[in-house]
């Protein structure tokens, strides 16, 4: 595996930076875009982004708070940091995250050494941020773990043309039941969305050193988008 960072061109103006991993060896192969939580590009985006490269996918994390203030990386273990990454995503634009997801995208598809085929998968607001990548571009499969607020955006459900998993934590407190309940009503029936539910399991329950990390479930979450993406992005 090895790890680089490259420059994309935002289409509205302005660049941004993106942290990419590539697997060993020279076949071409799929790329991912890594949607980040509010966090920023840290420590835990960048071992997905290695994890997938050491599972044979070239992973690509953009800074999407680059609008705000470029290069944002902290943690979630002090409560200054938490205070931070909330007004960071309250500051967020989530309109022009989609368009640079989507310039990511694009630049994804045309990277040395890939195949053109591109999934995304987000955590958090990156997972609200892998439901409206289904719903708002031309990605080939998305997968999302515990998103905030797809709920309040079902209107957008009409517009997803390729698959989409969603992994939901059943004790998310940042999803509550209702919400839950609500996905589960406007995307339950659509053949392209999977959604899986971990009982008992609370927010960010696949984030390594988090406070509510169960590596039984993560191990069960990761697998099942492993095989998404093999089937999807072959």
């Amino acid at each position: 595996m090895t790890a680089s960072s490259i420059t994309i061109a935002a289409t509205d103006g302005g660049s941004f930076s993106a942290y990419v991993a590539r697997p060993a060896g020279g076949a071409p192969a799929p790329a991912i875009v890594v949607i980040q939580e509010i966090f920023g590009v840290n420590a835990v985006m960048r071992g997905v982004c290695d994890w997938l490269a050491g599972e044979g996918f070239v992973a690509i994390c953009p800074d999407l708070f680059w609008r705000i203030e470029p290069g944002i990386d902290i943690t979630d273990q002090t409560k200054a940091e938490w205070d931070r990454a909330f007004s960071l995503f309250g500051a967020f634009d989530r309109a022009r995250g989609i368009a640079d997801i989507e310039a990511t995208r694009a630049v994804a598809a045309g990277l040395p050494g890939t195949t053109g085929k591109v999934g995304a998968v987000g955590y958090c607001l990156g997972g609200h941020m892998a439901y409206r990548t289904a719903a708002e571009t031309p990605i080939d499969a998305s997968v999302g773990y515990y998103g905030v607020g797809i709920n309040e955006v079902l209107n957008l459900a009409p517009g997803i043309k390729t698959p989409l998993m969603l992994h939901i934590a059943e004790k998310d407190g940042f999803v509550p039941p209702e919400a839950q309940a609500k996905m589960a009503e406007g995307l339950g029936g659509n053949p392209l969305v999977t959604l899986h539910t971990y009982a008992g399991q609370d927010h960010a329950f696949a984030r390594i050193g988090g406070a509510h990390y169960d590596k039984a479930s993560a191990d069960l979450a990761n697998a099942r988008t492993l095989a998404f993406f093999r089937q999807h992005l072959a």
